[in-house]
């Protein structure tokens, strides 16, 4: 895939519609790099004109910040800024909640005020413009899909609807798990833990939160969140269902089924 760079972009003087931003697990994680193929895959065929800083990407700081180091993620904070204000970026989108949140809530007070929006709202934005196309009877319809609310999108930024309407568009059915919305149980990865050893206790969280996904029924849990993704994958394996149950980021299931 050819995707451009910020860089690239400004030395044959064009401004990008949108600044993708990639987010480590994004870039670095095998799994995660999938969906952000998916997305990319997306906005080529919806023809939006997109780039991505590159290697001029730093993580935003969100884990050090949750992992109590402050002055880690406001160095990191303050060369993110730089970067960002230097290419005059009015518009960012992200397929990561935890990038998401600190983009939008916490870098304005750094002096980095951008519109951000999560990529579960932008592709319900591109759904409700009819920009995206879904096949019919696609590879979905009829399936059953539960989908996860992650921490960052649903409490912290009352993102709730957007990703199930997005999932209403495969024409497949819904099904919500007993704690869901407001109300939903984190994955387990939130605040940092993705990067800690577990506390001692009788259950994984994410053990707990597959069991209750794996009770809908469901032949597929949707995720919006790179972190979820992994958490809700290893609760799969561990019950060994990965032959009968996929997790999938609601990116992955748009792409899969375009025209």
């Amino acid at each position: 895939m050819k995707v451009r760079t910020m860089a690239e972009m400004m030395q044959s003087g064009e401004t990008p519609e949108i600044l993708f931003w990639v987010g480590c697990a994004g870039s670095f994680d095998q799994r995660a790099q999938k969906i952000t193929k998916a997305f990319a895959t997306i906005l080529d065929k919806v023809g939006i004109n997109f780039a991505i800083l590159g290697k001029e990407e730093a993580c935003t700081g969100d884990p050090a910040r949750r992992a109590g180091n402050e002055f880690l993620f406001q160095m990191m904070a303050y060369q993110n800024i730089q970067i960002l204000n230097g290419y005059g970026i009015k518009k960012i989108v992200t397929t990561c909640p935890h990038c998401f949140n600190t983009l939008k809530n916490e870098y304005p007070e750094l002096g980095g005020s951008y519109e951000v929006m999560h990529h579960a709202s932008f592709l319900q934005q591109l759904i409700d413009e009819g920009k995206i196309k879904i096949k019919e009877g696609g590879d979905f319809k009829g399936k059953k899909i539960t989908y996860h609310d992650s921490c960052y999108l649903g409490r912290s930024n009352n993102i709730y609807e957007a990703p199930r309407k997005v999932l209403e568009a495969l024409d497949s059915e819904l099904i919500e798990m007993k704690r869901c919305k407001s109300n939903g149980l984190c994955c387990g990865a939130g605040g940092a833990q993705m990067f800690k050893e577990d506390e001692p206790g009788d259950k994984r969280i994410n053990i707990e939160r597959t069991d209750e996904a794996l009770t809908t029924g469901a032949s597929i849990i949707a995720a919006a969140c790179p972190f979820c993704n992994t958490m809700m994958t290893d609760g799969v394996k561990n019950r060994e269902q990965e032959s009968t149950v996929a997790v999938l980021d609601i990116a992955e299931l748009i792409a899969a089924s375009m025209e």
